[in-house]
C-alpha cells in the first residue's frame, strides 16, 4: 500500500497569529480517515507570528517533538526547562504523567516549525525533556535518525518502538530505507520536492506505506522526515 496525502488536503486554520496545517485530526479539524498512523498522532505545520505563541498548557502520555524550519522557538515547562531552538535543533518532551509548557516565537520574523506527537508504548511515565542539534551535513543525502526508542547514534530517546529520520536531498542524492516485516512508514516532505517510492511529492505532501521500503530520489532542495512505525 502506498497512499498519498497532498498538502492541500490537510486540515487548515488561520488564527492570525498562527497559521496551521494538520496532517491528522486535531482541535476543530476532524477526519475519521486521518486520525493517526500507527502511534503517530500529530504532525502540525505551524507558522507563528513574531511576539506570539502558545501560553502555558498541559499534556500527558505523549512524545512531543518540535522541528524548526525557520525562525526560533522559545520553550519553557513545568519541569524547569527553558531553551530556544532554531533550524537544526530538535526538541523532545515526554509528557508522561503530566507536564505543562509554553512555546513562543523568539524571532523578529515568522517562526515555521513542525510539532509531532507520537503515542508512547507505556502510559504514566515520568515526564522528561531533551534537545539536540543535528547539523545539515549529518542529513545531507541520507536519512539521519533524530529520535528513536534506543537513542542510537545520538538520536533523542523516545518511549515508543519508532524511529524518526530527517534528510536533505538535492539532485542525484538518494536514500533507501528497508522496513522490518509488518512495519509502517510515513514520509512527510517539509519543503522542496522529492520522489518517494516513485511518486513526486512537494512541500506538505505525505506518503503512507506498508510496502516494506522507502526510496527517496530526485530531490529539489528537499527536507524530509521519515517515520518508521509499528502497526497500530
Amino acid at each position: 500500500m502506498n497512499e498519498l496525502r497532498r498538502a492541500h488536503e490537510r486540515g487548515h486554520a488561520n488564527h492570525g497569529w498562527l497559521d496551521t496545517w494538520h496532517s491528522f485530526s486535531f482541535a476543530d479539524y476532524y477526519d475519521p480517515r486521518h486520525i493517526g498512523f500507527g502511534p503517530l498522532r500529530v504532525i502540525n505545520e505551524d507558522r507563528v507570528a513574531p511576539g506570539a505563541g502558545f501560553p502555558m498548557h498541559g499534556h500527558r502520555d505523549m512524545e512531543i517533538i518540535s522541528y524548526v524550519l525557520a525562525g526560533a522557538l522559545a520553550h519553557r515547562d513545568s519541569l524547569g526547562h527553558g531553551s530556544v531552538i532554531v533550524p537544526g535543533d530538535v526538541q523532545r518532551m515526554s509528557a508522561g504523567s503530566g507536564v505543562r509548557h509554553a512555546e513562543y516565537n523568539a524571532a523578529p520574523t515568522t517562526t515555521h516549525f513542525l510539532q509531532i506527537w507520537i503515542e508512547p508504548a507505556r502510559r504514566g511515565l515520568p515526564p522528561s525533556y531533551a534537545q539536540r542539534r543535528f547539523e545539515a551535513a549529518e542529513k545531507r543525502g541520507r536519512l539521519r535518525a533524530i529520535a528513536a526508542a534506543d537513542g542510537r547514534d545520538g538520536a533523542l530517546t523516545i518511549a515508543q518502538d519508532a524511529t524518526v529520520y530527517a534528510g536533505l536531498f538535492d539532485g542525484a542524492e538518494s536514500a533507501h530505507l528497508k522496513l522490518a516485516a509488518g512495519r509502517l512508514a510515513y514520509v512527510h516532505v517539509a519543503r522542496g520536492a522529492l520522489e518517494v517510492n516513485g511518486y513526486r511529492l512537494g512541500a506538505g505532501d505525505a506518503l503512507k506505506t506498508d510496502a516494506g521500503e522507502v526510496t527517496l530520489a530526485r530531490g529539489e532542495a528537499a527536507e524530509v522526515l521519515v517515520f518508521d512505525l509499528p502497526p497500530a
